[in-house]
């Protein structure tokens, strides 16, 4: 289940790509399908071993073009263990409502993003988040939860401040905002009520892309998606540095010193 639109945020064989808090590896998975060179960074050790496993099994399985490359790999978002301009792209996928330095996680990002890359964020809806928090304290109040809830303006505010320039935004995954209300109406860790199973089953059949229901599905949420939809993105890119102009070359050259000549 991708976040990020690929047809709005263009990809090309052999970018190198930068999956930031990766955490199961769906992004990073596509863009080696993609033929993208693929670093997943997420500071979860064990999810980074399963990302590891299925980059070696997708590469077993012919899944990546000739000259992708995929790398999985520990790290911290405020402190990536990369070279300046290292990254034609980078995705970070509901990480950032995470961090308390969300400001800081921008600047590294700008930093490691070459001028002219490009950059998506997705984070939580304001308004589906924000019946999640009204719902359930247990929701959002644990360890790692999360910790605010974005505005749309306030998000691509940080962006433009971080020296980025915002292209395009939308919204997705609006069949999911009811499965999370249910969720929270019910009990995060309530999984046996029947709303939730029953919810849960439908969100199974679409994902699945079971004939019929997937169907119909797709065609809901694409409508509810600018209404309810659960992830807010928004699309980037790094400009280019401005050329400084040169001074101009004086169009006179000073007079020599003129000589005295004695008579």
């Amino acid at each position: 289940m991708l976040t990020v639109d690929f047809s709005r945020f263009p990809l090309a064989p052999g970018d190198r790509v930068l999956d930031l808090g990766c955490g199961a590896g769906r992004h990073a998975f596509e863009c080696y399908r993609r033929g993208a060179q693929v670093v997943a960074l997420d500071q979860n050790g064990e999810e980074i071993r399963e990302v590891a496993k299925w980059f070696a099994a997708m590469k077993e399985a012919g899944e990546a073009p000739e000259g992708a490359t995929a790398t999985a790999m520990e790290g911290d978002a405020l402190n990536l263990p990369f070279p300046d301009e290292s990254f034609d792209v980078v995705i970070i996928s509901e990480v950032m409502e995470h961090i308390p330095d969300d400001k800081g996680v921008l600047a590294e990002m700008v930093r490691v993003l070459r001028p002219g890359g490009r950059i998506a964020v997705t984070v939580p809806r304001y308004g589906p988040e924000k019946v999640c928090w009204a719902l359930s304290d247990a929701y959002h109040e644990v360890e790692g939860g999360h910790i605010r809830i974005y505005k749309a303006t306030e998000l691509i505010g940080k962006m433009k401040q971080a020296g980025l320039k915002p292209y395009g935004s939308h919204h997705a995954h609006a069949l999911h905002s009811p499965y999370w209300w249910l969720k929270c109406a019910f009990g995060v860790d309530n999984d046996k009520a029947l709303p939730v199973k029953a919810y849960h089953q439908l969100l199974v059949w679409d994902i699945m892309k079971t004939p019929g229901i997937s169907t119909v599905t797709r065609l809901a949420e694409r409508a509810l998606n600018p209404v309810v939809g659960k992830s807010f993105v928004a699309y980037a890119t790094k400009p280019h540095l401005p050329v400084l102009a040169e001074k101009p070359a004086q169009k006179h050259a000073e007079k020599p010193a003129e000589k005295s000549v004695a008579k």
